[in-house]
């Protein structure tokens, strides 16, 4: 597709005998907008690290079950190189538009290549199937879900035999897969019915979902409390917001013994419109209006959420002046690793070649609390594919042993019977905490403010820039150039110590397009470009004495550094 132009490629799909007629119909009706075929034809959707992810539609450069296949062929022919001589490989999918049709075509490819398929007949989460991989000893899977991005977009994620995302290595070596699948032609394909009738496709039962819950409840880090009483003195309000996670966390959280669990109604169904909000995102505080108005009325303690594929969990708590806040996903990982780490150690479980992993744009507040309980911090590139990896690497070497992980995009996991991060395992954690603490009468904004006082008050913002389509894509590649071709000596009246650029590997890591900015009073801000959404995403973090204080500064910091990202968009 290099040397052919967006148009050429354009006609090739309309001249193609594979591609299906709606297809066809779907392309003639944009015959008459260069631009519209530009978009969708400049480019094949880029395979990164992690799979697909773009908008749905016709064309190289949109979500469709012909990209979805060739893709697949290139993970089946991955799979027979490094799995065994008959290679497993297990597929789910979330809510969302087509899901289950590209799920569907996903297992097709598969079974023609002679792998086994394990489908689940309706949506899972996403870290169900990372657990799913595992259990099945199966030598990968498939995830079809675009996490939390709007309506229009799918996605497509692959995973490793120890159920965690392909990490950049193997990920290249898919890629390379991929881009040898010359055309539509070389995708083999058998009917849902062939792959049955050959043992090829099977279909996941309630088993499976039982195993899972199984192994996030038993998680929990005070079962006894739980079942003494703190679980039924604490008021839940839940929403899925349309997603997969309504029964795995009503059944896991009924499982650890709580009882006051309220689902938002009008959210409770999978619906891959999102119909009550902009964005099915617990990141988005407007994700919880509909949350926050059932707990006024029902006096909730806290009120947790899930995004669509139920690996992002968001919380929301009563302030000290009894409104209630949205917790960031530092602050919630800050006050989960603190009620594990305590828990562990006033039982005397807490081990001493403990660890805790998190990325390199997530808060050092949780990494200080950590180390306070005498467990070693480790930092990864952004994208918890690699928290999965050194999770695996602490299986293989027994160098330390798993307690908790995390990012800032609120993703966390404790437990290792998954490689992903869990939003259901998070639910019952940040309840479970939220029990334990209400017993002495405080709420987790209390134990916040405590940990403020003990450790320092942290604050982290995020700013991000959409930039849609090609001239978008150029944009962004022009302000990561000259954020680093020209790194500013000081930012808002404070110098820079140190620029951090991982493009070249820095620390052990694989190349990445990110950089970070060191500054002389411990403050810091990163650029990075989303590798799911067409963003530039800019991260700020600070540590001050006080709440004022590190909210003056943060804001001073974010307006420095984005009226300068500004400028070059």
């Amino acid at each position: 597709m290099a040397n052919e132009t967006s148009y050429e490629v354009y006609q090739a799909w309309l001249n193609d005998p594979n591609i299906d007629g709606g297809t066809k119909d779907e392309l003639r009706a944009i015959a008459d907008q260069p631009k519209e075929i530009e978009d969708r034809f400049y480019r094949e959707l880029e395979f990164g690290t992690g799979g697909l992810r773009g908008v749905m539609g016709a064309g190289t450069n949109r979500m469709n079950r012909y990209v979805i296949g060739k893709a697949t062929q290139g993970f089946a022919e991955f799979l027979l190189r490094v799995g065994s001589a008959a290679p497993a490989a297990v597929i789910a999918h979330d809510s969302r538009r087509n899901s289950d049709v590209f799920a569907l075509e996903s297992a097709c490819v598969l079974a023609a290549n002679g792998i086994k398929t394990y489908l689940f007949r309706s949506l899972r989460p996403t870290p169900q199937l990372s657990f799913a991989v595992r259990d099945l000893k199966a030598a990968g899977g498939i995830v079809i879900t675009a996490s939390h991005n709007p309506p229009e977009y799918n996605g497509y994620k692959v995973y490793g035999a120890d159920g965690g995302q392909l990490i950049p290595d193997d990920a290249e070596k898919v890629i390379a897969s991929i881009r040898a699948v010359a055309s539509f032609d070389d995708v083999k394909r058998l009917t849902p019915e062939e792959a049955e009738a050959k043992g090829l496709l099977v279909w996941l039962d309630e088993e499976a979902d039982e195993k899972f819950v199984d192994a996030v409840a038993a998680q929990t880090v005070n079962p006894e409390a739980l079942r003494a009483g703190a679980g039924e003195a604490i008021s839940i309000v839940y929403t899925p917001l349309h997603g997969t996670g309504n029964l795995p966390v009503r059944r896991v959280l009924e499982k650890a013994g709580f009882t006051q669990v309220h689902i938002v109604p009008e959210q409770e169904k999978p619906d891959g419109m999102f119909p009550t909000v902009k964005s099915p995102n617990p990141e988005e505080h407007e994700a919880f209006t509909l949350a926050m108005a059932l707990a006024d009325k029902v006096g909730a303690d806290i009120i947790v959420g899930t995004d669509p594929d139920a690996d992002r969990m968001g919380a929301v708590v009563k302030n000290d002046e009894g409104k209630y806040v949205v917790l960031s996903g530092n602050q919630s990982g800050a006050i989960m690793v603190y009620y594990l780490l305590s828990s562990l150690k006033e039982k005397g479980k807490l081990p001493a070649n403990g660890a805790v992993v998190k990325t390199i744009v997530t808060s050092e507040m949780g990494a200080d609390i950590a180390r306070s309980y005498g467990c070693e911090v480790m930092n990864t590139l952004t994208g918890f594919k690699y928290i999965g990896e050194k999770m695996t690497e602490f299986e293989k070497t027994g160098s330390h042993r798993f307690l908790f992980g995390y990012e800032e995009s609120y993703g966390y996991l404790t437990g290792t019977y998954a490689r992903d991060k869990d939003a259901i395992v998070a639910s019952l954690l940040i309840s479970e905490a939220a029990a334990y603490y209400k017993a002495q009468g405080k709420t987790l904004y209390d134990v916040l403010l405590e940990l403020y006082a003990k450790y320092g008050t942290y604050l982290e913002k995020l700013e991000s820039r959409t930039l849609k389509g090609k001239d978008g894509v150029e944009k962004i590649v022009s302000i990561m150039s000259d954020w680093r071709e020209n790194p500013p000596a000081e930012v808002a009246g404070v110098s820079v110590s140190k620029v951090l650029d991982y493009s070249g590997g820095l620390d052990g890591f694989p190349p990445e397009n990110v950089l970070k900015f060191l500054l002389e009073d411990g403050s810091w801000f990163c650029l990075r470009p989303s590798g799911t959404e067409p963003k530039i995403k800019v991260y700020f973090a600070v540590r001050k004495g006080s709440l004022p204080d590190a909210s003056a500064a943060i804001a001073e910091l974010a307006a420095a550094v984005m009226a300068r990202v500004d400028s070059l968009s």
